[in-house]
C-alpha cells in the first residue's frame, strides 16, 4: 500500500527521524573506555524526565513489564502483601503478576473508566495498623481506558495514615508526556518503557528507584531476583557499564530522544500533549457525538482516548476497516472493553496535522461500518478546538 501507515495506537508510537538516524550505528565494544559516556548521558537525562535529584534510573533490556517484575522482586519478600487498584487491563496485569510471583494481593476493584480511588486507598492503609502492606501500587495512566490517576493523591493518602509502605507507580504511558514528579510525590519505584512518550522502539525497560527502595533491596527483600537485580545494575552503572550486553542502538536512540525532549522543554511537552488531547476529545464528543471511556473529566488522559462506540456496534470492525481500507492503525479495546472501544493514541512525536489523519480515517471507518457519523464532523471539531487554543501550544512543536 502506498504511503506510510498511520500509527495511532497508544504504543509503540512514531519514532522521529532524528532518533532513527541516531540508532543507525556500527556495533562497538560495550566494555570500551569510551562507552561509559553514552551510559551516563542516558541515565543523567532520565533524571530530568523523572524529575528527581535523589533517585536512581535503570535501563533494562525489556519492556515495561520487566520493570514491573523488577520492582516487585527487588523490594519485597515472598508472601508480602501489596495494595493495588484494578481499573483497566494494565492494572489488572500487574495484579496478575503479583499473584503469580506469590504475593498476597489486596485489590481495590473499580469500574473501568474510573481512576485510582483515593479514599479507598486511604481507608485500606488506615485499617492496616500492623503495616502488613509492604507496597502500594498505582497505574498513573491506564492505557486501556484512557484514564489518568492522581498519584500525588495516593501519596497524600499514605502520608495521612503514616503508612511506611513503598509506593510503586506504572508510568508506562505517561512518562515524558504527562507531568510526573518522582521526588515531590515520594515515589519509590517508577516503571516505564521506551516505546511511548520517549519516542523509541520497544526494547528498553525504563525505571527509577528511590534510595528507600534500594535500601529495602539491600536489607529486607528476600524475593529471588537475578536478571533484574537493582544492585548488579547499580554496581555496573556506577562505572558506566551494564551487567550484561546492553541494546546498543537503543541507547543511542534514547540519548537523542532525551535531547529532543530537553530542546522542547519538558513543561512544553506536557502542554503540547494536553492541547492535542483536547482536540481529539473535541472530535469525539462534539464532532461525532460519542464519549470517551474515562468517566469524568478529572480522569481524561492526555496520551490516549478510548472512544466508546454505540451499543450494537463492534469496535473491532471499525479497527479492522481502518487498517485494511485506510492503512490506519487504531488501538483495540482490551478485556472488559473489547469490542466496545477503539483507542486513539496521541502521545510522543505528534502534532495537529498528524492527528487529523487519525480522526479523518476513524471517521471514514466508522461510516463504512454503519455508524451515523457526519463526514468531516470530527475533523472540524478538532480544528475549531486547536485554532481556539493556539496560545496554549505556543512554543511547542510536534512531528519533530
Amino acid at each position: 500500500m502506498a504511503g506510510r501507515n498511520g500509527l495511532f495506537v497508544p504504543g509503540p508510537t512514531n519514532v522521529p527521524d532524528r532518533v532513527l538516524r541516531a540508532m543507525v550505528v556500527p556495533m562497538e565494544d560495550h566494555r570500551s573506555p569510551r562507552f561509559p559516556a553514552l551510559t551516563r548521558d542516558c541515565l543523567e537525562g532520565l533524571k530530568a524526565v523523572f524529575k528527581t535529584s535523589t533517585a536512581t534510573p535503570f535501563l533494562f533490556p525489556s519492556s515495561g513489564t520487566g520493570c514491573w517484575e523488577a520492582a516487585l522482586s527487588n523490594c519485597l519478600s515472598p508472601g508480602d502483601m501489596v495494595l493495588v487498584a484494578r481499573f483497566g487491563q494494565f492494572s489488572h496485569l500487574w495484579v496478575d503478576m503479583c499473584h503469580r510471583l506469590g504475593f498476597e494481593v489486596q485489590v481495590l476493584e473499580c469500574e473501568w473508566g474510573e481512576g485510582a480511588p483515593l479514599e479507598r486507598y486511604e481507608a485500606a492503609l488506615a485499617a492496616d495498623t500492623a503495616h502488613r502492606i509492604k507496597a502500594v501500587l498505582v497505574t498513573h495512566n491506564e492505557t486501556a481506558t484512557g484514564v489518568t490517576s492522581d498519584v500525588a493523591g495516593v501519596r497524600r493518602a499514605m502520608d495521612a495514615t503514616g503508612h511506611p509502605a513503598l509506593l510503586f507507580v506504572d508510568a508506562v504511558s505517561s512518562l515524558a508526556s504527562i507531568d510526573f514528579r518522582m521526588d515531590d510525590w515520594k515515589v519509590d519505584v517508577c516503571v516505564s518503557g521506551s516505546q511511548k512518550g520517549l519516542m523509541m522502539p520497544a526494547g528498553l525497560g525504563v525505571t527509577c528507584v528511590s534510595e528507600k527502595a534500594l535500601e529495602a533491596r539491600r536489607r529486607t527483600a528476600r524475593q529471588p531476583v537475578c536478571y533484574f537485580d537493582y544492585i548488579d545494575m547499580q554496581n555496573q552503572n556506577r562505572n558506566g557499564y551494564f551487567p550484561y550486553t546492553p541494546p546498543l542502538p537503543l541507547l543511542y536512540g534514547l540519548r537523542e530522544s532525551l535531547a529532543m525532549l530537553a530542546e522542547e522543554g519538558l513543561e512544553n511537552v506536557f502542554r503540547r500533549h494536553a492541547y492535542l488531547a483536547g482536540g481529539v476529545r473535541a472530535a469525539v464528543q462534539q464532532g461525532w457525538g460519542l464519549e470517551v471511556c474515562a468517566k469524568q473529566p478529572q480522569w481524561y488522559s492526555d496520551t490516549v482516548s478510548a472512544v466508546v462506540v454505540p451499543a450494537g456496534t463492534d469496535a473491532a470492525r471499525v479497527i479492522d476497516r481502518a487498517f485494511r481500507r485506510y492503512n490506519l492503525s487504531l488501538g483495540a479495546g482490551l478485556s472488559k472493553v473489547a469490542g466496545k472501544v477503539f483507542r486513539i493514541g496521541h502521545l510522543g512525536d505528534c502534532n495537529e496535522l498528524m492527528l487529523m489523519q487519525a480522526i479523518g480515517g476513524a471517521e471514514m471507518a466508522m461510516i463504512d461500518c454503519g455508524l451515523p457519523i457526519e463526514p468531516g464532523s470530527g475533523v472540524a471539531a478538532a480544528q475549531r478546538h486547536w485554532r481556539a487554543h493556539e496560545a496554549e501550544a505556543s512554543g511547542t512543536t510536534g512531528g519533530m
